[in-house]
């Protein structure tokens, strides 16, 4: 077993609390992200779990044994860093066995998952080759292969893709991916970029100034945020917050963004807010995809509206529209031939079925 669990864990450097007592119980096989806004605590947390951070209060686990006072050679972990850290004298193949000509491994052993380890990362034909000879991709298999060939009890990966351009991130993601479905070991793996942890995880971690504000599967949290932060900080473009309330007329309850724009609910939601005080400040979320171009028989909780674009981004597939309501800024995704241009009218629609209701004071979807 190499399930991994935080119990009430706390790093504090003098006065400043990086990681607010924090509980996490990760799963034997299991691919956990741990996500968030630089200065959160993830890259934090995940040193205290390697050993390379002590911690100042709280426990930790790795397959069942408490590892707070064991060193990070005894851990049975291994880290894949952001840098690569690898021996510029070394070959690849050198690189990659390090660790195992530490502890005095038979030779036919290392040969054996070092070829292994190269075929699975596709780099076999590079295994003679300097680091100043790969590029950064072929560098960060090595490092990957690095720790695959310890065959530890779980994967530490720290930002490893950040030093990557944008279309070798989208390739390396994939080969991450492939290499936990082969292998599965138990992955912990930080990164800041949301799209990153949604493509990857089995389960995401999303972190904020030290403590944890929701854990879910990638749909869950996209789908069913808990606060004001998650909903805001998974999905790109971000999801549209605006300020509104809630009014009875004629029996039903509407939705009243401003002055002229109110939206009678669908009978689910406005059955599931109707408790909801009348005075309440509040927040209506609505993430780009639930704002489209109005059809000409929509279907029942999708409400049209009329506006003028501020700016329009096509995107190919998709244009991206922006306007102003009530002073804020509002992103929508409609079809590129929906005649969407900048400066001019466009009639669109906001999907109430996908709503959310937010306190504007606690930022909690109600």
């Amino acid at each position: 077993m190499a399930d991994v669990t935080l119990r009430k864990v706390i790093k504090r450097y003098d006065e400043v609390e990086a990681v607010r007592g924090i509980d996490l119980d990760i799963a034997d096989h299991e691919f956990v992200v741990l996500v968030g806004p630089s200065g959160c605590g993830k890259s934090t947390t995940l040193r205290m779990i390697a050993g390379l951070e002590d911690i100042t209060d709280g426990d930790i686990m790795i397959g069942g044994d408490l590892v707070n006072d064991v060193p990070p050679k005894d851990r049975d972990i291994a880290m894949v860093f952001q840098n690569y850290a690898l021996y510029p004298h070394m070959t690849v193949a050198e690189n990659m066995s390090f660790g195992l000509r530490l502890k005095h491994y038979p030779k036919a052993e290392i040969k054996t998952r070092v070829d292994e380890a190269a075929r699975m990362l596709d780099i076999a034909e590079l295994i003679d080759r300097k680091p100043k000879q790969l590029s950064g991709g072929q560098r960060q298999r090595v490092a990957m292969g690095r720790a695959i060939v310890r065959n530890p009890k779980v994967f530490l990966f720290d930002e490893p893709l950040s030093n990557l351009d944008a279309k070798l991130r989208v390739q390396m993601r994939i080969e991450i991916k492939k290499v936990h479905q082969k292998v599965r070991t138990t992955t912990v793996y930080v990164t800041h970029d949301q799209v990153e942890a949604m493509t990857l995880a089995d389960r995401v971690v999303v972190m904020n100034k030290g403590r944890i504000e929701q854990i879910g599967t990638p749909n869950d949290l996209y789908h069913k945020p808990a606060t004001r932060f998650v909903a805001g900080f998974i999905g790109s473009p971000a999801m549209n917050f605006l300020p509104c309330r809630l009014e009875d007329a004629g029996g039903k309850l509407n939705i009243r963004l401003t002055d002229r724009i109110a939206f009678p609910l669908p009978p689910a939601r406005a059955a599931r807010y109707q408790g909801v005080a009348r005075n309440e400040k509040l927040l209506l979320g609505l993430r780009p995809e639930h704002i489209a171009e109005a059809k000409a028989h929509p279907e029942p909780g999708v409400e049209p509206f009329d506006t003028v674009l501020d700016v329009i981004e096509p995107m190919g597939m998709e244009t991206l529209v922006y306007f102003i309501l009530e002073g804020v800024e509002v992103c929508g995704r409609v079809t590129p031939n929906a005649g969407a241009r900048a400066g001019g009218p466009l009639r669109l629609a906001v999907d109430l079925n996908n709503m959310h209701l937010l306190n504007e004071v606690t930022g909690a979807v109600i």
